[in-house]
């Protein structure tokens, strides 16, 4: 698996000086480090086809964890949901695993399945900023994996832009 700090850093636990300016400078967060490595063992012991995935990224929101990554040729959604199971039992915290994309509508198809995306809405505020409303079924409300503001804050975090989910 391709990641953004060095194979030597993770395993042993000691960073050297690149890897710790990339945590210093809050490019990685220090508990990324931890999943990294259980992703690591993973690709050794039971899921050989990660060695052509990428990690980008996870973010942190309460007891949800939402890794960011880019699939390779062999991998599919699957093997995916496998992984994130072993991550939850291993990080004791909800664990979504989405494809990197810089559609919103993607990303939050892929986070708030099983329940469905009716569409997205582009809001333009007064002040020349952007912000995105997403709109669910109010019917399937029940269906999305965490509360509505914590998915708000997650799709926040991964576009770096204002999002809302609004149930209708």
């Amino acid at each position: 698996m391709k990641i953004p700090l060095d194979y030597v850093c993770v395993r042993s636990g000691l960073l050297c000086n690149r890897c710790q300016s990339l945590i210093d400078s809050g490019e990685v967060f220090e508990y990324e480090v931890e999943i990294i490595k259980v992703l690591l063992d993973l690709e050794e012991t039971q899921f050989k086809e990660l060695k052509d995935s990428i990690y980008h990224k996870a973010y942190k929101v309460d007891d949800l964890l939402i890794l960011l990554v880019t699939s390779g040729p062999e991998m599919t959604q699957q093997k995916w949901i496998k992984i994130a199971r072993i991550l939850q039992d291993k990080l004791n915290m909800k664990v979504r695993v989405l494809e990197k994309t810089n559609s919103i509508k993607n990303s939050a198809v892929q986070l708030l399945s099983p329940a469905r995306v009716l569409g997205v809405n582009t809001v333009w505020m007064p002040d020349g900023s952007v912000q995105y409303v997403i709109r669910v079924s109010r019917s399937e409300r029940r269906l999305l994996p965490a509360e509505a503001q914590l998915l708000e804050s997650a799709l926040t975090k991964i576009h770096s832009t204002p999002v809302r989910i609004r149930v209708e």
